[in-house]
């Protein structure tokens, strides 16, 4: 075995060694995470009035620092079957409590909530009693936007009353400034193969109408809400590590 060929195992060795002995756990790293989550949410202050709980997904994308800050964005889609809001179709429907479609007949409409929200987070991971110093307990807070609205959906295709924009006099939209709060626990293993978080999120938003005119009511809707979601969410983290010569693992 010439001497380049022995430098080169050497080499190899040294890194192996260096692999073994320099684990994930054993340091805190700056590491670029994304994830995907899922949660049930219940309504609560005028929320509540208006739709029954909800299902949501979201995708964050989070930094955290060598001293385990927390720094991210993150967006999240929410949908609810339930509907609370009174005489929402009133005008346009019949003797018999249904619309009349093209045809004549009763007309097929699918009613539920659909929302959204983002926020710019700031937070922490805190390491307590626990090896591995990327992971632990984490909390964090945020500010962003909220909107939601009643989604009116004609199955049949066949309801002029509700075609093209008319359906924007019965949605309700409704926008405004909102804050997040996140109280959970964040998982990085050392193998990178388990890695989630999960935890409570409170979510509040002060929102107002935002459509010009409601074709039911036949005016304006400019009250002030407050609209709370109350929830548990739970996701998968994928963090975007560097090159394995940087980091090392078992």
């Amino acid at each position: 075995m010439n001497g380049k060929k022995l430098y080169t195992l050497f080499a190899l060795l040294f890194a192996v060694f260096i692999g073994n002995a320099q684990n994930l756990k054993d340091s805190c790293y700056a590491i670029p995470i994304v994830g995907l989550h899922f949660s049930g949410q219940m309504p609560a202050a005028d929320l509540k009035t208006r739709f029954g709980n909800t299902g949501n997904v979201g995708v964050p994308f989070l930094y955290k620092t060598r001293k385990n800050w927390i720094i991210g964005i993150e967006g999240n889609y929410f949908f609810g079957k339930t509907v609370k809001e009174q005489n929402l179709l009133s005008n346009m429907k019949n003797a018999e409590g249904t619309i009349t479609a093209n045809d004549g007949a009763p007309g097929r409409l699918r009613i539920n909530e659909r929302g959204w929200n983002t926020f710019v987070t700031f937070g922490k991971i805190l390491p307590f009693f626990n090896k591995n110093k990327n992971c632990g307990p984490v909390v964090w807070a945020g500010i962003g936007y909220m909107q939601h609205k009643v989604n009116l959906y004609d199955v049949g295709k066949n309801l002029p009353q509700l075609r093209g924009d008319l359906r924007k006099g019965y949605d309700r939209k409704t926008g405004g400034i909102a804050f997040t709060q996140f109280v959970g626990y964040m998982y990085l293993s050392n193998n990178r193969l388990t890695n989630f978080y999960a935890g409570f999120e409170f979510n509040e938003g002060f929102t107002k109408g935002i459509r010009g005119y409601q074709y039911d009511t036949m005016q304006s809707d400019e009250a002030k809400r407050k609209d709370i979601q109350i929830g548990f969410r739970i996701g998968w983290a994928l963090p975007l590590y560097k090159r394995i010569k940087e980091f090392y693992y078992n």
